[in-house]
């Protein structure tokens, strides 16, 4: 079973930044790729930025230019640096794995959310 702890959300004024930590402990066998999405109630969960282990990135065009997504050596710590925050950005963040196993076949899990809210 793998675990995903999530870190570094909280109340923020509009411009302001904030940094969210994500790490990945457990039976891991490898990681595909780490990310980020995010859901506001009544929305669905959407993409904010996801990398994979050898380093590419993207995100949702409405964050490009202000969060940036990085990974340690290690690869199972994923941080999202957020930059010139908005009020839309408000919502819960949810971390996410996508994992191979030992044979060859994918796996994914759900951290359990933080939440940021951007409001003067």
């Amino acid at each position: 079973q793998v675990q995903l702890v999530e870190s570094g959300g909280g109340l923020v004024q509009p411009g302001g930044s904030l940094r969210l930590s994500c790490l990945a402990s457990g039976s891991i066998f490898a990681i595909y790729s780490m990310g980020w999405y995010r859901q506001a109630p009544g929305k669905q969960r959407e993409l904010v930025a996801a990398i994979t282990s050898g380093g590419y990135a993207n995100y949702a065009d409405s964050v490009k230019g202000r969060f940036t997504i990085s990974r340690d050596n290690a690869k199972t710590t994923v941080y999202l640096q957020m930059n010139s925050l908005k009020p839309e950005d408000t919502d819960v963040y949810y971390c996410h794995v996508d994992l191979t196993t030992g044979w060859g076949g994918r796996d994914e899990y759900w951290g359990q959310g933080t939440r940021v809210t951007v409001s003067s």
